[in-house]
């Protein structure tokens, strides 16, 4: 073919589900930008017109009905250019996730998803219909007709086609039977939710494909806390002949985040500009920088007025205080000063003035000031190096701080309980009662702080603890959100160490000096979080096994007795302990406030493991597990 060059460009978009005017903005910018550099193909991301996680609102037809309209709106921004958008449509009784393609104000045709995501956070059969390869139909909606299904484009003798997002993780993908029909480029809007160390995995399926196909290939993925658990790094790759031509920086601030390359169409196309990718990646650079993203975008999006913090002094806590101070400094720096604090929704005229006066040090202190409020709240089974750690890393970003003491609320209610029952409550009877009611009436007052300020309480219970409900209800699992409950807690504990070397948090001294506990015992029992359970890479590594690969408890025992993890006898207390705890307390995790998707698999079980809270607790499999 003769030689075309084709400037394309793709957006990554801060979308909210159902926010018609605020994602129509982000898409009029996102069209408005392109066209300034001359674009010639625009691709956004899957279901932005809606967002994708409306869930099961797409069961409604209304819904569909509003995005076309939205959709009719789009198209009169179209002149000169053309266009991907992705929305849902509603034909015969069924629901489609489609991306459509407008090229000089006119629609040229939808071309509905054909893989469904369902494993995993992913629920789509629930909501959609796949689309059957090769077919195409014609549908007739507010007078006119259009053209739906797995159809080829062209754009100046260039035929395109798509992928939409699963679409490209299947061994029968739609580029299969594209590319022996004269595709010569691949658009593939994505939804692609943020887990540790994928951005690699993506990588490498975009410009694999591109080189497997001989083609150029071009995506683009959504952006932020899009709906409140799950987090998209706002990807934008453009590959061609196996080679990366553009890639956009991830889990920026921006609303609109879009890249553009030209792109040669030949026999032997011209490829000016190559990127290098190094991996590996580093996954405590990705912790930080999504989940300070998310925070963000989860307060500015529910409108709250900031964060709220029972400080402890502990690993938990110290990492959700650091993630908000990191929020401001990475959102400053993303899209500075000033656009932070108009997006952030709670700063007035007069403190914006007076913060952009101050060094940049000052200034970040100052908004970290504003926007969390922590209080260490002591009894009598707390111990000066946990008040330090607190006081010292709360002064170190700027956090307001405060302290107080609850043994008096304690020792009413212990007292009360103890005239009711007609005896003393003692640690040899009464242990878990006694170190709970420290942990619950902790909450009252941090919710009122919560209340007064309009705040979001920081809940501060991390995945480990969720697994085996090593945590209190409506004590340390109280708040809005539980931000870090997708996190291990081995992996918290080396990153509190690197965030204080490689990222300069010098109060984190403190606490990294400290063996995790939750100090409710007398002090004199020394009392450590690993000596309740057990070591917590042991734990994890038993999670892991038993619900991300999905082995039996005997499978469990053996896999880890090769690795010579612990003697025999000991590694079988661990593993009953962990299947006794987690069978116990599925209820706990049922209850749990919002939390972020991090990792590749996490314990919610309303976005990826489900567990019924009634169970026979594998007491077969344990008797067969401590006769081995």
């Amino acid at each position: 073919m003769e030689e075309t060059r084709l400037m394309l460009a793709a957006a990554a978009l801060n979308q909210t589900p159902m926010d018609w005017a605020g994602n129509l903005q982000n898409i009029h910018t996102a069209i408005s930008e392109a066209k300034q550099n001359s674009t010639h193909i625009l691709l956004l991301p899957e279901l932005c017109i809606t967002g994708y996680g409306c869930e099961d609102m797409f069961l409604s037809p209304w819904l569909s009905e509003m995005a076309f309209n939205q959709l009719l709106q789009i198209k009169e921004w179209c002149d000169g250019i053309t266009v991907a958008v992705g929305l849902p449509v509603f034909l015969d009784k069924k629901v489609y996730n489609t991306a459509c393609v407008i090229k000089h104000k006119e629609i040229i045709g939808f071309t509905a998803k054909q893989f469904l995501a369902n494993d995993g956070v992913h629920y789509e059969p629930r909501w959609f219909t796949p689309w059957p390869a090769h077919e195409v139909q014609e549908f007739e909606f507010f007078g006119q007709k259009y053209k739906i299904g797995d159809i080829i484009y062209e754009e100046q003798g260039v035929k395109y086609a798509f992928e939409i997002c699963e679409d490209a993780w299947r061994p029968n993908r739609p580029a299969e039977r594209h590319m022996p029909k004269g595709v010569q480029l691949i658009l593939n809007p994505s939804a692609s939710h943020f887990a540790l160390s994928k951005t690699d995995v993506r990588h490498r399926l975009v410009v694999e494909a591109s080189k497997k196909y001989q083609c150029a290939y071009m995506y683009a993925n959504l952006l932020g806390n899009e709906a409140g658990k799950m987090i998209y790094d706002g990807e934008v790759l453009v590959a061609q002949n196996g080679k990366l031509i553009r890639r956009n920086e991830l889990l920026c601030f921006k609303d609109v985040d879009l890249e553009c390359a030209e792109v040669c169409f030949s026999d032997k196309p011209v490829i000016e500009e190559v990127i290098e990718y190094l991996p590996p990646i580093d996954e405590n650079t990705e912790l930080v920088s999504a989940l300070s993203l998310a925070l963000f975008d989860y307060m500015r999006k529910s409108r709250s007025r900031g964060f709220v913090l029972s400080l402890s002094g502990g690993a938990d806590s110290s990492l959700c205080a650091v993630a908000v101070a990191e929020m401001v400094r990475r959102g400053v720096e993303s899209i500075g000063m000033e656009a932070f604090m108009n997006k952030a929704l709670l700063f007035t005229e007069e403190e914006k003035a007076a913060i952009g006066q101050m060094p940049q040090q000052e200034a970040l202190k100052a908004m970290v000031g504003k926007l969390l409020t922590c209080a260490y709240q002591g009894t009598v089974n707390s111990s000066n190096d946990t008040y330090t750690s607190a006081k010292e890393l709360a002064e170190s970003i700027g956090a307001t701080f405060y302290k107080w003491t609850i043994d008096d609320e304690v020792v009413g209610y212990i007292s009360k309980i103890e005239g009711a029952l007609g005896r003393r409550l003692t640690w040899e009877q009464d242990d878990i009662t006694l170190q709970n009611i420290q942990a619950r009436v902790r909450a009252p007052g941090i919710w009122m702080l919560a209340n007064i300020r309009y705040a979001l309480l920081l809940a501060t219970s991390n995945r480990s603890e969720a697994s085996v409900g090593y945590a209190t209800m409506d004590g340390d699992t109280a708040g809005s959100i539980s931000p870090i409950a997708g996190i291990d807690k081995a992996f918290i504990r080396q990153f509190l160490i690197w965030a204080q070397q490689e990222l300069g948090y010098t109060g984190l001294q403190y606490v990294n000096n400290l063996q995790p506990s939750a100090e409710l015992r007398p002090s004199e029992e020394e009392q450590t979080d690993e000596k309740d359970l057990m070591p917590y890479e042991v734990l994890n590594q038993i999670e892991r096994l038993a619900f991300h690969d999905r082995y039996s408890p005997e499978e469990v025992y053996d896999l880890l007795l090769e690795q010579n993890i612990a003697a025999p006898d000991l590694l079988k207390g661990w593993i009953t302990k962990f299947y006794s705890l987690w069978s116990r307390n599925q209820w706990k995790r049922e209850r749990y406030a919002p939390a972020f998707h991090l990792d590749d698999y996490n314990v919610d079980p309303r976005s990826w493991l489900r567990f019924p809270i009634l169970s026979g607790g594998f007491k077969d499999e344990l008797k067969r597990v401590q006769q081995k």
